[in-house]
């Protein structure tokens, strides 16, 4: 049996940053999970969806780079919701290798019904817009600090 150094507190699973990020990440999506179930959306057609509801008619690369994920990824995600008749995936004219997404009427309709979901996030929560806000800031920096880390 391996002994057990219990003085060895910067190992210990409470103290890690990153688990406290990972769990809470699980937490807000399981929350969102009802929110967007009355929506006919997983979580990730939902960060789809938002992004196109800001700029229309982006590439699957340029959405890709926005939700910092990989377009492999996201081309089931693409492809249910044009099954769904939320968006159409074009070639572009210039390069037809590049797929534009371009939000449906349905697809934009979707955006009033979505709009409540922000307010449930900020009720849950407990803390007021602006505390929200500065914890978005703060881990938006750290988000761009460890992106510049990684070689």
């Amino acid at each position: 049996m391996a002994s057990q150094d219990t003085t060895c507190s910067e190992l210990r699973l409470d103290q890690q940053l990153c688990f406290t990020l990972y769990s809470t990440s699980l937490l807000m999506t399981k929350f969102y999970k009802p929110l967007l179930k009355g929506l006919g959306l997983t979580y990730p057609q939902y960060l789809v969806l938002l992004t196109l509801w800001e700029e229309d008619g982006l590439s699957a690369g340029a959405i890709s780079r926005r939700l910092r994920t990989d377009t492999g990824s996201l081309t089931p995600v693409f492809k249910r919701l044009a099954t769904e008749g939320l968006l159409q995936r074009v070639r572009s004219d210039e390069d037809e290798r590049v797929v534009e997404m371009f939000l449906t009427e349905q697809g934009r309709a979707l955006q009033q019904r979505a709009r409540e979901i922000p307010d449930c996030v900020v009720m849950a929560s407990g803390q007021s817009c602006d505390e929200l806000e500065e914890l978005k800031a703060r881990l938006e920096a750290l988000r761009d600090r460890l992106q510049d880390a990684i070689p």
